[in-house]
């Protein structure tokens, strides 16, 4: 095989607040459960079922675990992009265990919230850890804000909201004759 691909994408509730942290040299470090569910109708009775999946979620992105920390909280709806990875570690007994995670590191991950205000998840805004994004690098290099998302300075696009940034009045007034 000439090449590989470790990429996992989630969208789903967190399942109690995230827990934060620190390495011996006081990087954060930030643990999530996300639940994940699907639903359907059993063909035989009729009846609606449900499944939910939970999962292990690691993030070692130190501008992300900020957001995590910062805005994260349990029922929140988020987008997670990272790698699977298997680590092996031995419980009290000296028995050798495997967990399998969701990691968000380095410049492959990203972490979107979806909720809107007071949704049970703080803003929504976009915090990716990747290259050509543009963004705040405080953040972790990706798209951030409230109700307007990638607001642009005067002038620019508005993608996200419903008004444009800047003195929109003073944008219009031009030389135009029609």
């Amino acid at each position: 095989m000439a090449g590989s691909v470790n990429k996992v994408i989630l969208i789903g509730n967190v399942g109690a607040d995230p827990e934060i942290r620190r390495t011996q040299d006081g990087r954060p470090i930030a643990n999530l459960r996300i639940a994940t569910s699907e639903t359907w109708r059993d063909r035989n009775s009729g009846e609606r079922k449900e499944k939910t999946e939970w999962h292990s979620v690691v993030v070692f992105n130190e501008g992300l675990t900020k957001v995590v920390e910062q805005y994260v909280k349990k029922g929140a709806k988020l987008y997670i992009e990272g790698q699977l990875q298997t680590r092996k570690w031995q419980d009290q007994t000296g028995n050798d265990r495997y967990s399998t995670e969701i990691v968000l590191q380095g410049f492959n991950s990203t972490l979107t919230m979806l909720d809107g205000r007071g949704e049970g998840g703080g803003e929504r805004g976009s915090y990716g850890g990747g290259s050509g994004r543009g963004g705040n690098s405080d953040f972790g290099g990706g798209d951030f804000g409230g109700d307007d998302l990638d607001r642009r300075p005067s002038g620019g696009s508005s993608r996200g909201g419903s008004q444009p940034a800047g003195n929109f009045s003073r944008d219009l007034d031009d030389d135009i004759p029609f």
